[in-house]
């Protein structure tokens, strides 16, 4: 199935009418219906939210489509029904802090998707940066009314106010999760305590043995990363990291989540907040768990961690420290992105594309075996 989310400042009926590509124009009709949302900023803007749920589609199929009712209908899109396959080998465009202002990756990302690039686009955080700027009339509000927007304004998988979920596709078991719920205590400690408790129930459903040898990749995407060697201070710089280790100043102390990820076997882990790439070598508990020196990736036995947040935003790009730290493999402050597929349930294939260099600046490819981290990842 598909869900068409969409919001309208006037009540209206929820409709979206479709049709398979090549076909009969809107040859199909679904109808939803529409929640009401108040906005929390100073204007209190009254938006009404609609959802449509689309089934019996064709898996893997292109569909055209526009929403909206009699009253008025949107532009035409299209989407690729999910390939529920788990041989599919799935292509993926990952990003994070990219704004409308100083977008540096924005056209090539633009132009390789309408040329049928990828099947899927993870965005890992930050896409609004001028929310406070605008009286929240674009984008989202993370922090500024207890994650509202999220809550109210999204279609998530699951029924977790779309804070945090899961979903499967090809041979890979993907998790997204907040890493905001760290930091911004104010809106309810109970926030990372229901995460943390959903968490370790979801990943322990991935592992039972019929489901991981069926999607065999545990992947897990959050905002915040653990680890990092850039030069500004963020959690991730410090070894006391709350997203690693949790925080001892509440009560009751709240857990981190490297322990989690390591005793689950997650595979990777991927991350953006910081406005440059870095890549490590598998990791836990600050140390580097190498196959050998001649062959780090080979046999792994730690996740491996992914930073991307170098999209391009009003921020412009951070620095890391001189020296970089043992786990760090590869980092680079170029504009640029990072693609991903999930060649088989044993290959996984990464790599960065500068977009200041028009090029890669940084090729991986990661295998694992039948048991966590095992198997072979060779990093150029």
């Amino acid at each position: 199935s598909m869900l068409v989310t969409w919001s309208t400042a006037n009540k209206t009926e929820s409709v979206v009418e479709y049709g398979l590509w090549g076909g009969k124009l809107f040859s199909h009709t679904a109808e939803g219906d529409a929640s009401v949302f108040i906005d929390g900023g100073p204007e209190n803007r009254t938006m009404y939210v609609h959802r449509v749920t689309l089934t019996d589609l064709t898996p893997a199929a292109s569909y055209v489509y526009h929403c909206g009712s009699d009253a008025g209908w949107s532009d035409i899109f299209y989407f690729t029904s999910l390939n529920e396959s788990v041989s599919f080998s799935p292509r993926f465009a990952l990003f994070g802090d990219m704004g409308n202002e100083n977008p540096q990756s924005l056209s090539r990302l633009q132009k390789e998707t309408q040329m049928g690039m990828y099947d899927v686009i993870l965005h890992i955080g930050d896409f609004a940066y001028d929310m406070h700027e605008v009286r929240n009339t674009a984008g989202h509000v993370v922090p500024h009314h207890n994650f509202s927007h999220y809550r109210s304004r999204f279609s998530m998988p699951g029924h977790t106010e779309n804070l945090w979920y899961s979903w499967n596709i090809g041979p890979a078991h993907i998790i997204s999760f907040s890493t905001e719920v760290y930091f911004y205590l104010e809106y309810g400690l109970d926030l990372l305590f229901r995460q943390y408790e959903w968490l370790q129930a979801d990943l322990q459903e991935a592992n039972r043995p019929a489901n991981r040898a069926q999607r065999p990749w545990i992947i897990t995407m959050g905002h915040r990363p653990m680890y990092c060697s850039n030069d500004d201070g963020d959690d991730c710089t410090h070894f006391q990291s709350y997203v690693r280790l949790g925080r001892n100043d509440t009560k009751p102390v709240a857990p981190g989540l490297e322990d989690l990820f390591y005793q689950y076997g997650v595979d990777l882990e991927l991350w953006a907040h910081e406005h440059t790439y870095e890549r490590l070598w598998p990791v836990y508990d600050y140390k580097v768990f190498n196959g050998s020196s001649e062959e780090p990736y080979v046999n792994p036995k730690a996740p491996v961690h992914i930073i991307t947040g170098s999209a391009g935003c009003r921020e412009k790009h951070d620095g890391f420290i001189p020296k970089p730290r043992d786990w760090s493999a590869f980092r680079s402050t170029d504009y640029g992105y990072t693609r991903m597929r999930l060649l088989n349930g044993t290959h996984l294939y990464l790599e960065q594309v500068s977009d200041d260099q028009v090029a890669l600046v940084s090729v991986c490819v990661c295998g694992r075996g039948s048991q966590s981290w095992r198997g072979i990842c060779g990093g150029l």
